[in-house]
């Protein structure tokens, strides 16, 4: 069986060893100036979360200049997004600004504008473009996560501590949850990542599967693993809150990079072929 998502390729080889210089050296200035690791600052990491997203799309929809496109597919544009804003982040903690994470969030925001209208511009150029599917995604999202948080904080009350980073985590992946069964079972996408389609097709396999669809079981066991993860990881948030967060962080961006990205592409791409 197939582990590596659908799409899944280095990029040329001078672009790799650039992506992995510049990989390095932002490791090791981070290391060197230890910048604080708040709360904030990994909240501040969300639009470049979704950065990298819209860049992807904009890869699936053929719609970037040649000298750019190796860096923008799987898995090269979360290198680039990382190496682009670990820079912004030294950048910003290098100068005189209060709050380091207002720049790196804003700055975030200013990349992230563009491709997202860019990828727009497409979907209106190509008649392609819906947005009520996503719109819709987005609401469905909102509530799943809102009760998933509630549920958290009523069975483990202790989970409290992870505060809003550990609420992004479970955002970005009721995010990721919600877009894959609607693509899946209104949309007609098909979805990339081998363990997520097994999971898939054993939904489809069971006999509610003409009544509500087969995506309903992603939803349930994302946002099952999801809750664990949290609560697992409320001891390091306490004990340890930088790298707690730094990890709650990786997992928010695990969950939240794959929603925006199906969340813009159903908007742009129209039917799949």
């Amino acid at each position: 069986m197939a582990v590596l998502p659908e799409g899944f390729a280095l990029p040329p080889l001078p672009y790799l060893l650039a992506l992995l210089v510049g990989l390095g050296a932002v490791a090791a200035l981070l290391y060197r100036r230890r910048p604080a690791v708040t709360e904030s600052t990994i909240l501040a990491f969300a639009p470049w979360m979704m950065l990298g997203s819209a860049l992807h799309v904009l890869y699936v929809l053929d719609a970037l200049p040649a000298v750019v496109r190796p860096l923008t597919g799987t898995p090269a544009v979360y290198l680039t997004v990382a190496v682009v804003a670990g820079a912004t982040w030294i950048g910003a903690d290098a100068a005189p600004f209060r709050e380091t994470h207002r720049f790196l969030a804003a700055v975030g925001v200013v990349a992230l504008v563009p491709v997202v209208a860019a990828a727009l511009g497409v979907g209106a150029g190509r008649r392609s473009l819906r947005l009520l599917p996503s719109i819709a995604i987005l609401v469905g999202a909102a509530v799943v996560t809102g009760a998933t948080w509630l549920l958290l904080r009523r069975l483990r009350p202790e989970v409290a501590l992870t505060g809003r980073v550990g609420a992004l985590a479970v955002a970005g992946h009721a995010l990721d949850a919600v877009s894959t069964a609607v693509g899946i079972d209104l949309l007609g996408f098909g979805e990339r990542t081998p363990l997520s389609a097994l999971i898939i097709e054993f939904a489809a396999s069971l006999p509610t599967a003409p009544l509500i669809g087969s995506g309903w079981l992603f939803v349930l066991v994302k946002l099952a693993v999801v809750g664990v993860v949290v609560v697992a990881l409320t001891e390091t948030v306490r004990e340890a809150p930088t790298q707690g967060r730094l990890i709650l962080g990786f997992v928010a961006a695990v969950g939240l990079g794959p929603g925006a990205h199906n969340v813009l592409l159903f908007a742009v791409a129209g039917s799949p072929t």
